[in-house]
């Protein structure tokens, strides 16, 4: 396993645990560095904290007091506590570097990253792009916000594997040296702002993504989006677009018949096994991606013709006499459910809802004209109800949670229709995790008779 062999700190603050800041905490006392660990969650209900503190790191849990940046030169913050966290104020306040570990997973790999961003599509094209480099007989790892710590899979790569990173604007907006050699930029639309409370701060953290790359770099972006075409003129690094309305001598496009990589014909459209227009907005930046780090045209084929999408993304779960259920928890935004309603011309049951960040739903409307019933759930439950109201939609219901969801838009359902979990809102006021949501759908609907 590397470690940080030039870190130039001696004694840092992990603020936040989850994986994220157990891996780099683990990771600098490994190094050699004095770490000190705080988390709110109390130590006796805080298993990991007990095992950094087995270790010989010094822990502090229960609350974030001001006096744990004490003696500290350096902090390392989960991704998920906000700058407004007031001993992150504090730090940043006393000079202090505040970064998220990916800037740690930068130091032990310099070569051969691509980072992927964008506010819909990440895990996706990072996955596609593992799958058609790995396809391709390259040495290739996938981290970052998929799921796997992006420090912690640093540490097992050799000098010329390839790792494929999926970054959110809270892990890029904690960065300083990061570069990746290839940036992915697939689309920025109005997301977090409880977060990051301006869309001007949410710009500026998904394009710290290429903000220290050079003229040796790529840069993968949607040219057919006119806020990330104006974003990327700051960029110095080689721009290659996509666009699906455009030929491009540059970048990747398509006619009516074949995807192209500038002019080279990759593959027929029809062959393309994933289904949808925003997926192909996303296999234009995964081949251009794929093809920049080394990957063949018969590798990105292969994966092109047998790839049906990644679990709690539009997933396919089971057809129940008739009815097509599928799973898109990982739609924790308006155009997510926009992208998933517009695949689909059968009669649809939408499952929607989740936490409540004060957004409206307006924008939902015009792509509500396939949906025969609504089922809904969680915080925002009342106003998808005003939006089915609004909309002619007779037929909805409020219920607990997404299994007894998937049951009702059972009853409610007819041979020919779909099922489609897809909640436009993130899913932390009933579930850990849009996945852990996902999970109980997909167990509901494999228990229906």
């Amino acid at each position: 396993m590397k470690t940080l062999t030039q870190f130039p700190y001696n004694n840092v603050l992990v603020i936040g645990l989850a994986k994220s800041g157990e891996a780099a905490a683990t990771l600098l006392h490994n190094s050699g560095v004095r770490v000190r660990v705080n988390d709110r969650k109390p130590l006796e209900e805080n298993p990991q904290a007990q095992k950094l503190q087995a270790m010989g790191i010094e822990v502090i849990t229960g609350s974030h007091p001001i006096t744990a940046l004490d003696d500290m030169e350096y902090v390392v913050k989960n991704p998920g506590i906000p700058y407004d966290n007031e001993l992150i104020q504090v730090a940043i306040d006393r000079g202090l570097p505040v970064v998220t570990e990916v800037e740690l997973a930068y130091m032990l790999m310099q070569d051969h990253l691509i980072g992927i961003t964008g506010s819909n599509g990440k895990t996706t094209t990072t996955t596609l792009v593992y799958e058609m480099l790995k396809a391709s007989g390259k040495s290739t790892h996938i981290a970052g916000n998929i799921g796997n710590v992006a420090s912690h899979v640093a540490q097992t790569t050799e000098q010329e594997d390839v790792m494929v990173l999926e970054l959110s604007s809270f892990q890029l907006i904690g960065t300083e040296t990061f570069k990746p050699h290839i940036a992915v930029f697939l689309n920025l639309y109005e997301a977090h702002l409880d977060y990051h409370k301006t869309m001007d701060h949410y710009s500026y953290s998904k394009a710290r993504l290429f903000a220290n790359q050079t003229e040796d770099d790529y840069l993968v972006y949607n040219k057919d989006q006119s806020v990330v075409q104006q974003l990327v003129t700051t960029a110095k690094s080689i721009l290659v677009p996509f666009s699906q309305k455009e030929k491009l001598n540059n970048g990747v496009w398509k006619d009516g018949q074949y995807l192209y990589f500038k002019s080279e014909p990759i593959i027929e459209l029809q062959r393309i096994m994933l289904e949808g227009k925003h997926n192909l907005e996303n296999i234009m930046a995964a081949v251009a991606a794929a093809l920049l780090s080394g990957a063949t045209v018969e590798g990105i084929r292969h994966v092109l013709t047998t790839f049906a999408g990644v679990k709690h993304r539009m997933q396919f779960v089971k057809e129940v006499h008739g009815r097509r259920f599928f799973n898109d928890s990982k739609a924790t935004n308006l155009l997510a459910t926009q992208n998933a309603l517009q695949s689909f011309t059968q009669p649809t049951i939408l499952l929607a809802g989740g936490l409540e960040r004060g957004n409206a739903l307006d924008d939902l409307a015009p792509f509500l004209r396939n949906v025969k019933a609504m089922i809904l759930f969680g915080e925002t439950a009342p106003k998808f109800k005003q939006l089915a109201i609004q909309n002619g939609i007779d037929t909805y219901e409020l219920v607990d949670n997404v299994k007894q969801a998937a049951e009702r838009a059972y009853h409610l359902s007819e041979e020919g229709d779909v099922i489609l979990l897809s909640p436009a809102c993130a899913s932390w006021d009933q579930y850990r995790t849009f996945e852990e949501r996902g999970d109980m759908f997909m167990d509901a609907v494999h228990t229906l008779k």
